[in-house]
């Protein structure tokens, strides 16, 4: 399984990260891939705290335990960062996304025992501009693809596309919201 890769996210209840690890799942696996996908939360409740997992390779996957040694880690909220050790077991050859208005080197300030790439994008800004509402997964999504490079840019747009007609065939306005938030996320995560 050498070209297994390993997700961890990090959010909040409601804040979609669940639904993010769901959806990249679903999308690797049309292009081919084999997948793992699961949540972890305590009280189910808006606003806790939640975990969920992915993993993607091109071979059949034998693990079957949460991530302890993630290859990236996204995290939605950047509220999390003071409350949960987000870099723990992270690989320095991967990297961390974070959804926030800060800049990389303002994230990395925070989180000093790490030393691997630090990446952010401000997905509330790219939601206001396109959707007018604030559901950061959407955003996140396209930054963790990017970043980790699990499926090729145009592949998982179209793919995206497709999920989105089906949600959304009553509101083709949230369709093309959700496709420029995506595509604006994949320019703006530094």
């Amino acid at each position: 399984m050498s070209d297994l890769v390993e997700i961890r996210w990090y959010g909040r209840g409601g804040q979609g990260a669940k639904t993010a690890a769901l959806l990249l799942a679903d999308v690797a696996f049309k292009t081919g891939k084999y997948v793992q996908s699961f949540p972890e939360y305590g009280p189910e409740r808006m606003g806790a705290p939640i975990t969920a997992y992915n993993r993607i390779s091109s071979d059949v996957i034998r693990v079957h335990s949460n991530i302890y040694e993630p290859d990236y880690v996204v995290v939605v909220g950047d509220g999390l960062l003071e409350t949960v050790n987000v870099t723990d077991g992270l690989s320095v050859e991967g990297g961390i996304v974070v959804n926030t208005s800060k800049s990389p080197d303002e994230i990395r300030a925070l989180l000093p025992d790490y030393k691997g790439s630090v990446y952010t994008v401000d997905a509330r800004k790219i939601l206001v501009a396109y959707l007018g509402k604030y559901f950061p997964n959407t955003p996140m999504l396209a930054a963790i693809v990017k970043i980790s490079g699990v499926m090729d840019k145009d592949i998982f747009l179209a793919e995206m596309e497709n999920s989105f007609s089906h949600k959304f065939s009553s509101k083709p306005e949230a369709i093309e919201g959700n496709m420029n938030a995506l595509k604006m996320a994949f320019d703006e995560v530094n």
